[in-house]
Parts: structure tokens; C-alpha cells; sequence
């Protein structure tokens, strides 16, 4: 478990000399000790954002360690390079809502790591528009929110609906919104309101494969890979900035529910990478795109 004076340091900006060595200097002037440190300048590409990016993980002093007294400290900096600085303690768990519809893998799957203290954070509500889960939250403990749409609900009550989930999120101090398999299109307000906290899961046959059963097809078309995917919620559906995806090989000899088993697992994994990446602070957006500290 992190220690209370344990921080850590994600910023970006215009790529220029001198970064690192000013970063690292104020540390050892204030006498901190740098456990951890990565980077990145997306330079070298024919798309090149031109930003660098540092996460440094630290330990302060005890008469600093706290993000309070510490933030004043790195406000010329800032400022100096034009950076996007983001200063986290480690002793704060990230709170964590979990959103889900009918299917439940990967709900089991996050909430078995953060019981087991795979998942350093808190998950004080789980929401559904379906009320299939709600034993399995009590048995862990944790709010149940169950807040239905009816079939073919119009615009204006899915907006209603997401109004409720948008006071959960503020009434909870929610940090991270996690789509666990939540089978409801989001409006652009809703995403708006996400935008940078919440994360989705899909498999990566999209947009091959669209709508109901979509294993099924993938058996029915030969597909020989089963992949996932975990990106940051966005307006545009499906297309949000990609923290992590991977794959599992699959062939003739499986049934459309192997297919379906495998695909599921392969969601777990990818979806529970990416929740741990975002709460230690190791993703940092770049335009479309991520930079993922590893």
C-alpha cells in the first residue's frame, strides 16, 4: 500500500529542453525522493502531437506530504512551460461507480480485484438500468442504484436517466466512471460531463459485427482472433481515445460459445488494465490518442 507521503506527477506540453532537469531539480530542492520516472515527446511521427509528457512518482517530506502545500510549489513551473500539471496523493483512493446492464463478467471480474486489493480504490455505488445485479452489490457491501429505461425509451427520458446518474456522480465525489458492459448509448451532454472519467469496453470486431450476439457472427465469418477493447468515453460511439486493447486466438474446433467464453475473458482483462492504468495516474491524453505509462 502506498505510504502518505508517496505523489505522483503526470503533466504535458509543448516538447522544449529542459523539462526533466527543471521538474527534478525543484523535487530535490523541496527534498523530495523520486521513486519513478517516465516520459514521452511525441516527436518522431508524421502525426506528431509535438507535447511531452512525465509522470514522476515521489515521496515527500512529512511537512509536505499533502497536495495542498505541495501544488504552490510547482505553480512557476507551470507556468514557465505551459503545463498541463495534475499533482495526486497515492493515500487517496480514487472513488470508482460502476455502470452495467444484463452482463456481468466483467462487473465480477473488477469487483473480485478490488476485494482482493488488486484495485487500490473505492467503489461506494453500482448503477443499472436492470435490476439483475443488485444481490451481488449487496454482497460486497455497496449501493445499489437501479435506474430503468423502458424499451425504445425516447430521448428525453434516457436524458432524464442519465440526469440521476450525473447527481450519483456528484453526490458521490466519483473520480472514475467505469462502463462495465452498460448496453446504453450515451448522449453528447452525458459524455460532455464524463469527458476524461469514464471508460468503456467493447469487443473489437466493431464495426464489423453490430448489434445482437456479435460472437455469434464472428463464428458464423471465421474469425480467427477475438479482441477487446478499453477506451475513454466520448460523443462519438466507440471511437474514444484507446488506453488498452489485446486478443485471444481462436479456430474452427470452437462452438459459438467458446467463442462468447473467450471474448468475455479477453473484455476482463482489458477493461480491468485499463481502470488500474487510469487510477495510478499512468494515462495521459494526446489529442485522440493516449500515452500509457506502463
Amino acid at each position: 500500500m502506498p505510504r502518505p507521503t508517496e505523489f505522483v506527477l503526470t503533466l504535458s506540453c509543448r516538447d522544449t529542453k529542459g523539462i526533466v532537469h527543471a521538474v527534478s531539480g525543484l523535487l530535490f530542492q523541496a527534498g523530495c525522493n523520486i521513486i519513478d520516472s517516465q516520459q514521452y515527446g511525441d516527436v518522431l511521427s508524421s502525426d506528431a502531437t509535438g507535447l511531452f509528457f512525465l509522470r514522476v512518482h515521489f515521496e515527500a517530506p512529512p511537512h509536505l506530504a499533502d497536495v495542498a502545500t505541495l501544488q504552490p510549489l510547482f505553480r512557476h513551473l507551470s507556468e514557465q512551460f505551459g503545463m498541463d500539471a495534475r499533482l495526486h496523493s497515492l493515500a487517496r483512493k480514487p472513488r470508482v461507480m460502476l455502470m452495467v446492464s444484463k452482463h456481468g463478467h466483467c462487473l465480477n471480474d473488477l469487483l473480485f480485484r478490488w476485494r482482493s486489493g488488486q484495485l487500490n480504490v473505492d467503489i461506494p455505488a453500482i448503477v443499472s438500468n436492470h435490476p439483475d445485479y443488485a444481490d451481488l452489490a449487496a454482497s460486497y457491501g455497496i449501493d445499489f442504484h437501479h435506474l430503468p429505461l423502458a424499451t425504445g425509451s425516447g430521448a428525453e427520458a434516457k436524458r432524464a436517466q442519465e440526469k440521476q446518474v450525473e447527481a450519483l456522480v456528484d453526490a458521490q465525489q466519483i473520480d472514475l466512471v467505469v462502463l462495465a458492459r452498460y448496453m446504453q448509448i450515451l448522449s453528447s451532454e452525458f459524455c460532455q460531463f464524463l469527458r476524461g472519467r469514464a471508460i468503456n469496453i467493447h469487443h473489437s470486431f466493431l464495426p464489423s459485427f453490430k448489434g445482437a450476439k456479435p460472437y455469434y457472427q464472428a463464428h458464423e465469418r471465421g474469425v480467427k482472433l477475438i479482441g477487446a477493447t478499453a477506451h475513454y468515453v466520448t460523443a462519438e460511439l466507440d471511437e474514444g481515445p484507446i488506453i488498452e486493447q489485446d486478443v485471444e486466438r481462436v479456430d474452427h474446433t470452437l462452438s459459438p460459445e467458446d467463442f462468447t467464453a473467450v471474448g468475455r475473458d479477453v473484455e476482463c482483462v482489458v477493461l480491468a488494465r485499463a481502470v488500474r492504468w487510469h487510477v495510478e495516474h499512468r494515462v495521459l491524453l494526446n489529442g485522440k490518442k493516449t500515452v500509457v505509462f506502463r
